[in-house]
């Protein structure tokens, strides 16, 4: 193998490109190792733990540019480094055809640039500092950086609630403000419904169901997790209420999140109380309230609340529909075999992964997962699976140093197979998430994984069956229908929402708390 390191001083790219490009770099032919990244401290660690560190890379700085691949050889290293260096200079063309590229706040107020919302993504030790300079000039703040303290989140909230303005986030991955979906967010109609979210993929699967109804957006503020802890005192959740409350547009209220911690839970409800438009409440898990203000409703899920939310702006009684598909199910189950009597699941979604855990909770036993506080249900060893398991593979201990699944969806390939050479394991649940910010065909990426996992399943002498949800909406660049259409093609069965595809899983393994197995 052979090795080729350089680093160039003061050339900056964001990390989501160079991230993205060293996932592809990595998967040509003859290349066993690429890392194309930021010089930061984390990033020297990872060099060092792969093998690609030097003393150069220990010697360079979190603005200094760090090339690396490893090669079987000269042949294969010099056409890695010449598709690295014509992707980094198309990123380098796109900024030069913009009209205004700035590299600071400042250079951009001095030019008289005219701005009401700072997006901030930069490395979580510089977050907390651009985001206040963005607060003392006037600007809202959506914080898409993470590593946050504590300490910070909690001084920039109580800094925007002294000026009137929002800090959404840190750590806050999707937004819609005035029509402009910000990061991860999909393209939808515009209408009169406002959400506040503690939770990315949470409010996105929210608004996307929101579209798929008719319903219409006029708001989605995210607030960061954090938000709803004591720590923080769910202050931005309660100054997005009060702005929506305060916004004529906005219609219908819908708050989502997992349950905030009790006496924040107390302060939100003492607020809603004060609220006249209709408000509908998702707590994830959240404990049911009774005797509420007749303008307030409860969801359970996140369908749920999207159905109660259009239903309310429509001005239409909600009723719950639910499509029976237990005859297709059935037929699907038939060629499982008996001690298949197990779900993986592998989410680009935290809250999706939540949701589906609720569900799955009521239905299987022996479940374990990596977002769950439950008592016996916390997975010890993610390389160590057993039983029923639903990871959340956007958690730190899956990206640090690599792209998010929701960018790079790539890195969910080897669960998938891994879990195809269990023999216990019949279904796969999967998610795929379209729209901004996100991979530009996930699902043929998941297609991938799925078409080599029946493969290993087949060859094993096993069925193996693989439930799918693709949350989006028909408006997202990706194309909604052909995403569903490319996963159909691989024999994936398709869910119109995540708690569909939960429930569509725990169907097929036919295992009901209590019950028989099949």
């Amino acid at each position: 193998m052979l090795k080729k390191i350089l680093v160039r001083k003061n050339a900056y790219f964001d990390s989501v490109t160079l991230m993205s490009l060293g996932s592809k770099i990595k998967k040509m032919d003859g290349v066993s190792q690429a890392v194309v990244v930021m010089a930061t401290e984390m990033n020297r660690e990872i060099l060092k733990n792969v093998g690609l560190g030097n003393e150069e890379t220990e010697a360079a700085g979190p603005n200094d540019l760090v090339l690396a691949v490893e090669a079987e050889s000269e042949t294969f290293l010099s056409a890695a480094f010449a598709e690295i260096e014509e992707k980094l200079a198309g990123s380098q063309d796109k900024k030069k055809n913009r009209d205004n590229v700035y590299k600071t706040q400042e250079e951009a107020l001095k030019d008289g640039v005219k701005a009401n919302m700072a997006v901030i993504s930069v490395p979580g030790r510089f977050a907390a500092r651009e985001a206040k300079k963005a607060l003392k000039n006037g600007m809202h703040v959506m914080l898409f950086s993470d590593n946050v303290t504590v300490e910070q989140e909690r001084e920039l909230k109580e800094l925007a609630r002294e000026k009137g303005l929002l800090v959404m986030g840190p750590d806050c991955g999707t937004a819609v403000v005035n029509g402009t979906g910000l990061c991860f967010a999909n393209k939808m109609r515009k209408g009169a419904i406002g959400i506040v979210g503690a939770s990315g993929t949470g409010l996105q699967e929210v608004l996307v169901q929101i579209d798929r109804l008719g319903g219409g957006i006029a708001q989605a503020l995210g607030t960061g997790g954090r938000d709803l802890k004591e720590s923080i005192g769910g202050i931005m959740m309660m100054e997005g209420i009060k702005a929506l409350d305060g916004e004529e547009q906005v219609k219908v209220l819908v708050l989502v999140s997992k349950p905030p911690e009790p006496a924040v839970e107390e302060t939100i409800w003492n607020l809603l109380r004060q609220v006249k438009k209709p408000v509908v409440v998702c707590f994830l898990e959240g404990k049911k309230r009774e005797n509420l203000p007749g303008n307030i409703c409860m969801a359970s899920t996140l369908l749920e609340a999207a159905k109660k939310a259009v239903a309310l702006e429509k001005g239409v009684e909600y009723t719950e529909e639910i499509r029976d598909r237990s005859m297709e199910i059935q037929k699907e189950s038939m060629d499982l075999k008996p001690e298949q009597r197990y779900v993986r699941g592998f989410f680009c979604g935290g809250t999706l992964c939540a949701e589906a855990l609720i569900v799955l909770r009521e239905r299987l036993t022996d479940l374990k997962s990596n977002v769950s506080h439950h008592k016996g249900e916390i997975l010890e060893d993610a390389r160590d699976l057993k039983g029923n398991v639903l990871l959340d593979l956007g958690e730190d201990e899956f990206t640090n140093g690599r792209p998010h699944p929701m960018i790079e969806p790539s890195l969910r390939t080897e669960w998938i197979v891994d879990a195809a050479k269990d023999s216990t394991v019949g279904v796969i649940l999967l998610d795929v998430e379209i729209g901004y910010g996100s991979h530009e065909n996930p699902a043929q990426i998941a297609a991938e994984g799925i078409r080599q996992a029946k493969e290993t399943a087949k060859e094993a002498g096993r069925s193996l069956k693989v439930v799918a949800y693709v949350c989006g909406t028909d408006k997202d660049r990706q194309n909604l229908e052909e995403q569903r259409t490319i996963l159909a093609g691989e024999g994936a069965i398709l869910a119109d929402s995540n708690v569909e595809a939960a429930h569509l899983a725990a169907q097929l393994l036919g295992n009901q708390k209590g019950g028989k197995n099949r």
